[in-house]
């Protein structure tokens, strides 16, 4: 996994073929009621645990996957929604797999350089770590990756909701970072139309706090957004992080 001069372009994952409809409501958190094109209504899966401020409206162009599993109950799920200034993608478990590939292909040069990478690592009771990177018996990497689809007037911020998940999370790195190991918080735009990441202060105070405490304490911040149209997604361009309040 380690550096090559070939492998620095951006990774893109394929969608599934796309069906576009028309948001109708989305509720209990993953349900989301959908108007196909062909006007049949149908209910998807929306695999997003988050609020989903500024990107839930009813009314607003969506696109679904379909996946003719007949262990799953609802065959749609729910991909992607049209904002005025960009696709956004819904499907929360798209950052991991796309962070992760883009680190093996040394695309993210900050975390270029590792011989080999996990995923889903434990680290405590009941407590895991999206990535792992390794290199020889003591540089390790420890990665925790969030998605961000809240941004307003080109401000991205995390959380969408309060968060005491999150907050966890932030000790947790403290914790290893504390026994000499690098620590990463990545937060990852699902969005084009972000030019700089804040914390949500005015959502969850308390996770902005402990953001600044664990950057205080050696945890690092990275922030990347993406490339995002009907064919796939790919990582696109770092963001700045602002830790002002």
């Amino acid at each position: 996994m380690g550096r090559s001069k070939k492998q620095t372009r951006s990774v893109a994952i394929t969608w599934p073929q796309l069906f576009a409809g028309t948001l109708i409501k989305r509720y209990k958190r993953f349900l989301a009621d959908v108007e196909l094109e062909s006007g049949e209504t149908v209910t998807a899966h929306c695999p997003n645990t988050g609020s989903m401020q500024e990107c839930s409206q009813t009314g607003r162009p969506v696109y679904l996957s379909f996946h003719d599993n007949p262990k799953r109950k609802l065959k749609y799920t729910w991909e992607l929604i049209e904002m005025p200034t960009s696709l956004v993608g819904v499907n929360t478990l798209m950052p991991n797999r796309l962070v992760a590939r883009s680190i093996e292909a040394a695309y993210i040069k900050e975390l270029r350089g590792y011989d080999g990478i996990r995923r889903e690592v434990n680290i405590g009771n009941h407590s895991r770590i999206d990535l792992l990177l390794l290199k020889g018996e003591n540089r390790h990497c420890y990665i925790e990756i969030k998605n961000c689809t809240l941004v307003t007037d080109g401000v991205a911020r995390f959380p969408d909701a309060v968060t005491v998940r999150g907050q966890k999370h932030l000790k947790e790195l403290q914790r290893l970072a504390a026994s000499g190991n690098r620590c990463v918080m990545f937060y990852f735009i699902q969005r084009m139309d972000a030019g700089v990441f804040k914390p949500a202060d005015h959502i969850d105070a308390a996770y902005g706090k402990a953001l600044r405490q664990a950057v205080d304490n050696g945890v690092e911040v990275l922030v990347y957004d993406a490339h995002i149209d009907l064919n796939g997604i790919s990582l696109r361009n770092k963001v700045p992080c602002h830790l002002d309040i």
